[in-house]
C-alpha cells in the first residue's frame, strides 16, 4: 500500500504544480491588466513594478491554490481511470476511497497552508499592493483624476469633472472645483464648461486652463458669528478663460513604501477583523438606541405640546374645532410635522444601514476566508470522484470541467457576500454559501464513483420514454 500512496501522490503533483503556476500567471496577469492604467506611462521604475507583481502573486496564490487542486484532481483520477489503473486497484480489493487517502491528507495540509496563508501572508500583500497601486497613480496627479467623482488626492483641492476625453485624455468637460486651503479661512468655488490639463515632466504645478465658468469667493474670518456671516464679504466673477496652478510639490515625492490605507477588510488578518467586528457592533447598537430615543422623545414632544391646550369645550375631533384659514394652518403643520418625522426616519434609517453594511463587510469576510481555506478540501472532493467517472485525464475536457465548476463556486462566493452586506441574508451563510451547496455535490459524486456508478443513470431518464414509445407502437399495430 506504500508504493501505491507515493505512486497516486506523485502521480498528482506533476499536474498539481504545473496547473498551479499556469494559474497564477494567468491571474497575475488579469489582475495587472485591470490596473494597467495606473502604471503605464508613469515613469515608474522595473524595481518596483516587479514589487507590485510579487504583491499580486501573494494575493492569488489562495485563489490558484484550489482551482489548481480541482484541476490536477480531475486530471490525475481521470488518467487513472482511462488507463484502467483505477480497475486494477479495485481488482485488487481496494476502494476508490481507500485509494485516494493519501491524496486526502494532502489536501488537509494544504487546506492549512491556505489557511495561514489568508490569516497573514494576504493581508500584508493586500495592504503593500493598494497602497503601492495609490502611490503609483499619484506619481502623474493629471493621470489620476477620474470623471464623475470628486477627486481629493490634491491636497487643499477637491475636483470633480463630469467627463475626460481628448487624445491625451487632457481635455474636461463641466468642471467643478473646490479650493480648500489649510487655514480654511476662505471657501473658494470655481465651475467651468471645458477645462485643459496642462502638466510639464518635473513641474511642480498642475495647470487647469478653464473656459466659460464662474468664480466664486467667501471671504470671512477665521469663526465668524452668525450676524458676521449675513454681513461678510463675497467675490463672484464670471471668465471667458481662468487659469488655475496646483502646487503638487508634495505629491511629486513618490514614495512607493508610505502607506495611507491600513484598515481594509482585505488588509486585515482574522484576530483584527474579529476585533472591528467586536468594535463597531457596540457603537452600532449605541447608535440606534440613541435615535430611536431621540425620535421617541420628538414625537413625545409634540404630543405633549397638543396636550397642553386648554381643554374647554374641544371636540374630540380637533379640527373641527378650527374654522376657515385655522383648518388650513392646522393642515399645514400637520403634514410639516409628519414629513419632517418620515425624513428623519428615512434619513436614519439610510444611515444605519450604512453602517450595518460595513460591520456585515468585516463579517462576511472573515467566514470567507474561513470558508477560502476549506475550498481546497470541498472541490477535492469534487475533483476525484468526477475524475474517476469521467474517465478522462490531460487538458483538455478536465480543464473545461474545472473552469466552470469554479467559475460556479466563486458566482455563489461573491452571490453570497453581495447578500450577507446588504443585510438580506446572515454574514455566515453569506460566508461560506458555496461551501454549504458544493460540499454536498462533492459527497454524492464520491459515493457514485466508490459504488462504480456514472454521474447520473441514463436508464432512469431513458426508461419512462421507451415506455411510451412502446405504447405508441402497440397501438399503431393495433
Amino acid at each position: 500500500m506504500k508504493i501505491l500512496s507515493r505512486y497516486i501522490i506523485k502521480s498528482f503533483l506533476a499536474p498539481f504544480l504545473a496547473t498551479f503556476l499556469i494559474i497564477l500567471f494567468v491571474l497575475i496577469m488579469q489582475a495587472l491588466w485591470l490596473q494597467f492604467d495606473k502604471i503605464a506611462g508613469k515613469g515608474i521604475s522595473l524595481a518596483i513594478i516587479f514589487k507590485f507583481l510579487g504583491y499580486l502573486s501573494l494575493m492569488m496564490v489562495p485563489t490558484a491554490l484550489p482551482i489548481a487542486i480541482l484541476l490536477s484532481s480531475i486530471m490525475t483520477l481521470g488518467g487513472m481511470a482511462e488507463n484502467y489503473e483505477l480497475a486494477a486497484v479495485k481488482s485488487a480489493g481496494i476502494s476508490l476511497r481507500r485509494f485516494v487517502i493519501p491524496l486526502l491528507v494532502m489536501m488537509l495540509l494544504l487546506s492549512g497552508f491556505n489557511y495561514l496563508f489568508l490569516n497573514y501572508v494576504f493581508p500584508y500583500a493586500s495592504l503593500k499592493s493598494q497602497n503601492l497601486i495609490y502611490n503609483m497613480k499619484m506619481k502623474e496627479p493629471s493621470l489620476a483624476l477620474v470623471a464623475g467623482t470628486f477627486n481629493t488626492e490634491i491636497p487643499g483641492y477637491s475636483i470633480k469633472f463630469e467627463e475626460k476625453y481628448g487624445e491625451d485624455e487632457n481635455l474636461l468637460k463641466n468642471v467643478l472645483i473646490y479650493q480648500i486651503p489649510d487655514n480654511e479661512v476662505n471657501n473658494k468655488v470655481i465651475t467651468a464648461q471645458k477645462g485643459t490639463i496642462l502638466s510639464e515632466e518635473g513641474s511642480r504645478y498642475l495647470t487647469l486652463v478653464l473656459e466659460d465658468g464662474n468664480y466664486y469667493e467667501d471671504i470671512q474670518k477665521r469663526r465668524p458669528s452668525n450676524a458676521e456671516k449675513k454681513r461678510m464679504a463675497f467675490n463672484k466673477a464670471k471668465f471667458e478663460e481662468y487659469t488655475v496652478n496646483i502646487d503638487i510639490s508634495r505629491i511629486g515625492n513618490f514614495d512607493p513604501d508610505s502607506v495611507r490605507y491600513k484598515t481594509g477588510k482585505e488588509m486585515l488578518s482574522l484576530k483584527q477583523l474579529d476585533f472591528y467586528i467586536d468594535s463597531l457592533t457596540p457603537h452600532y447598537q449605541e447608535y440606534l438606541n440613541n435615535k430611536s430615543r431621540r425620535f421617541y422623545l420628538t414625537l413625545r414632544a409634540n404630543t405633549l405640546l397638543a396636550d397642553s391646550i386648554p381643554p374647554g369645550n374641544l371636540n374630540p375631533e380637533i379640527i373641527t374645532n378650527f374654522e376657515g384659514e385655522n383648518k388650513l394652518i392646522v393642515y399645514d403643520n400637520a403634514i410639516v410635522l409628519a414629513q419632517s418625522n418620515l425624513d428623519n426616519l428615512n434619513s436614519y434609517r439610510d444611515l444605519a444601514k450604512g453602517k450595518q453594511r460595513i460591520i456585515n463587510a468585516y463579517e462576511t469576510e472573515y467566514h470567507k476566508r474561513l470558508a477560502f481555506s476549506v475550498a481546497c478540501l470541498v472541490l477535492f472532493f469534487i475533483g476525484a470522484p468526477l475524475g474517476s467517472i469521467i474517465r478522462k485525464g490531460g487538458f483538455g475536457l478536465p480543464m473545461i470541467i474545472a473552469i466552470i465548476i469554479f467559475v460556479i463556486y466563486f458566482f455563489l462566493s461573491t452571490l453570497g457576500k453581495n447578500m450577507a452586506e446588504s443585510n438580506k441574508i446572515s454574514p455566515f451563510i453569506g460566508g461560506w454559501m458555496a461551501t454549504f451547496v458544493l460540499l454536498p455535490f462533492g459527497l454524492f459524486l464520491l459515493k457514485r464513483a466508490t459504488n462504480d456508478k456514472g454521474l447520473f443513470s441514463m436508464e432512469r431518464f431513458l426508461s419512462p420514454i421507451n415506455q411510451i414509445v412502446r405504447r405508441f407502437k402497440k397501438t399503431e399495430k393495433s
